[in-house]
């Protein structure tokens, strides 16, 4: 019985160290009180219901005293006029909360595929999530992306059932699809009590009892009464799946059940907790957020089954000054180790970093070091956030979230920590913009503005990016979707207050290479009456695809001096930005300086820089271009009496159909479409099908275009 044992003390000890008064929030969390932390994210497609599941999860903790509703625009995490008017999460969200005893910090994220490198860093950062899913719609293609984001990361989750008083709605039919296209190791932990308009209630299977959810107090009222005779011999079954389960994944449970079969609710809850952290099982709960049902026993499960910061393995990161391996722990008393993962510009505070900290302390007045540019900075404001609103405090712990404001020289994926104990951090990776427009200021007095808000965007979001045409002049923004276009363009119209016209959205085109192919450049020139002299040597070879480019300089210093490497590797990024044949950015590709040389009194870094560029569009030029077209994932799910006519329409748009199921009366078509034939899509799917089809599309990979497709696009 040791692991009851541990576990139960493990319980005392955690509320010896809160009952003993509640810490004020600027004092250091000790270590002890690490163990009652909970970092979570919501995820899920779009519609499932994350942003009503967290305003309840607010308003049961005492968070909020009224909940919002995202239909009516009131919810507090849709902060953004953006959100409230259309209904949807635009950007991650973060606030704290407390229940029983526990100090949840909460990361809301987006659904919408345009939008999903909000996930990205939030998952970069979280310990534990919930994915919620629609128990009508079950595994959506959002679904898929957030689930495999989280696998990326090694995030522990459980799983929430929302909707589950709609009409359609299947719980049994949603564990199912989770099995067959998430691969998930999913294990009911409840059932639901009733079924579509009649749910008013769950099975708790580890108790073996129900709960009855009134609507008429907004469920903060709820009875616990004995599981209905019809639903009994399920629950029982159920039960012993569960802990057969769990006799599976875990030893020291198959010990205890071999001992005694009739195992305690706590016995159960520890063999989850401890198969969820590793990975090997993801708890499944059931409920109706809207309708204010079942939402309690998901805050218990996520401070029974998701981890704490202590029982996350060690941080691992560079040391910037030796090359070697550096591991931290969640210990207050270890140096500092946090990861700015997001930056937002405030209109009251200015520019903002959203900061994990994973060790050490961060104070109000301490110095911190930033391994990435060499500098370092004074923290002059600390603030724990509640979505839009901020609470100065004097201390972030580790396994704490909060911002820093102030800092000029951190960005996203940058590591904060003290400069006598560096470490680098990993950096997060984020998709590349697929769409791209053009924008131009009305008037001179906007052309300032336009250049200051999108410099503040494109520091906010990575997905989104800028370049001057060479050939036009024009200013062009690209972004990961025409919803994220939209509403970047809405953003600077009204936060920063500029007049500008914009273009219509147009593909973001690559260029690569499907050859490797060296060539040298010399630059000799007299510039101002002096003599400038560099050679360089530039080879390029193509990569995997969405590997994205590495720059290497490998030359012996007596060909090039250490001097001017810096110039060369601008030079270098500098022609990976504008290919050859159409001016896109080159992706996927290796450039490696191979040689060259120099003249002591002659050679600058301008010679060389222009060196560089020169000789590597020669070699570029000489391995076979190609141009590159963002595919997209697209799910269409229409009617059994229109799926041919879908079909026969994405056949037109250059698709290639990889799957086709059945969703009830509905047929799901899953097809990889170029993302050029798929302009005025909604519009086309609503004709064919009479309004009744639906569809998704999310980036999935670079493709090369063919030859007469090239040639099109190189006249145009």
């Amino acid at each position: 019985m040791q692991p009851l044992i541990d576990f139960m003390e493990t319980q005392t000890l955690q509320m010896r160290a809160m009952t003993a008064g509640k810490q004020d929030a600027d004092t250091v969390v000790a270590n002890d009180g690490l163990g009652l932390i909970r970092n979570i994210g919501i995820i899920a497609h779009i519609d499932a219901g994350k942003t009503t599941v967290t305003e309840r999860i607010l308003f049961y903790a005492g968070r909020l005293h009224r909940m919002g509703e995202v239909h009516e625009g009131t919810a507090t995490m849709d902060w953004m006029e953006q959100e409230r008017e259309r209904g949807i999460t635009i950007t991650s969200a973060a606030t704290t909360c407390h229940w029983r005893d526990h100090q949840i910090n909460i990361i809301d994220t987006p659904g919408h595929v345009d939008f999903t490198v909000e996930v990205e860093r939030s998952l970069r950062v979280l310990d534990g999530a919930v994915g919620v899913f629609c128990g009508v719609g079950g595994v959506q293609p959002q679904s898929e992306t957030v689930w495999h984001q989280a696998n990326r990361y090694d995030v522990p989750r459980i799983a929430y059932v929302n909707k589950m008083d709609r009409l359609g709605a299947d719980f049994s039919a949603v564990l199912e699809e989770m099995r067959e296209k998430l691969e998930a190791p999913v294990a009911a932990i409840q059932l639901p009590w009733g079924k579509e308009d009649s749910f008013c209630g769950v099975i708790d299977l580890l108790e073996m009892q129900g709960l009855l959810f009134d609507e008429d107090d907004l469920g903060t009222g709820f009875s616990i009464e004995p599981i209905p005779a019809d639903l009994a011999v399920e629950a029982e079954v159920a039960r012993a799946q569960l802990i057969e389960r769990l006799a599976d994944l875990d030893d020291v449970f198959m010990g205890l059940y071999l001992e005694q079969p009739d195992l305690s609710a706590d016995v159960l809850r520890a063999a989850i907790r401890r198969a969820t952290i590793s990975g090997v099982l993801v708890p499944v709960l059931c409920g109706s957020a809207l309708k204010n049902k079942a939402v309690q026993p998901l805050l218990d499960a996520v401070n029974f089954y998701l981890p704490s910061p202590l029982d996350i393995s060690d941080r691992k990161g560079v040391n910037p000054k030796t090359g070697e391996i550096d591991v931290r722990r969640a210990d207050v008393a270890a140096p500092l180790s946090a990861l700015a993962f997001k930056v937002v510009h405030d209109s009251y505070v200015g520019k903002l970093q959203f900061v994990r900290i994973y060790s050490g302390v961060l104070k109000k007045g301490m110095s911190v070091y930033n391994p990435r540019t060499c500098k370092r900075e004074r923290v002059t404001r600390l603030i724990r956030l509640h979505a839009d609103n901020r609470e100065d405090v004097d201390v972030l712990s580790a396994g704490e979230i909060g911002a820093v404001a102030g800092l000029k020289w951190f960005t996203t994926g940058d590591t904060l920590c003290v400069e006598n104990a560096q470490i680098e951090l990993d950096r997060i990776r984020f998709p590349e913009p697929v769409i791209s427009m053009a924008i131009e200021p009305k008037t001179q007095a906007d052309r300032e503005k336009l250049a200051d808000s999108i410099n503040s965007l494109v520091e906010e979001d990575p997905t989104f990016s800028v370049r001057i045409d060479e050939e036009t002049g024009q200013t062009i923004i690209s972004g990961m979707g025409e919803l994220h276009l939209e509403i970047i363009t809405d953003r600077i119209f009204r936060e920063y207050k500029v007049k500008a016209n914009v273009g219509k959205p147009v593909v973001a085109y690559r260029e690569t290479v499907s050859a490797a192919n060296r060539a040298t450049h010399v630059f000799d020139r007299e510039i101002g009456g002096k003599r400038q002299f560099a050679s360089v040597s530039v080879s390029v070879e193509p990569l995997k695809r969405s590997t994205g480019n590495e720059v290497a300089i490998d030359v012996r210093s007596d060909r090039i001096p250490a001097q001017f490497h810096s110039a060369i590797e601008e030079g270098l990024r500098d022609g990976l930005s504008t290919g050859t044949l159409r001016n896109d950015p080159i992706a996927d590709v290796k450039v490696s300086v191979v040689d060259g040389d120099h003249e002591p009194e002659e050679s600058t870094e301008t010679a060389f820089r222009t060196a560089a560029i020169m000789a590597f569009r020669e070699a570029v030029l000489g391995a076979s271009p190609v141009i590159l077209e963002p595919i997209m994932a697209v799910d269409v799910i229409s009617p059994a009496d229109h799926v041919g006519e879908v079909i026969s329409d994405l056949n037109s748009r250059r698709a290639k159909i990889t799957e086709m199921s059945n969703r009830g009366v509905f047929q799901v078509v899953k097809a990889e479409v170029p993302l050029s034939e798929l302009f005025g899509y909604a519009t086309a799917i609503r004709s064919l099908t009479k309004g009744r089809a639906s569809y998704t599309m999310e980036p999935h990979f670079f493709r090369t275009v063919s030859e007469d497709i090239q040639n099109e696009l190189i006249k145009w």
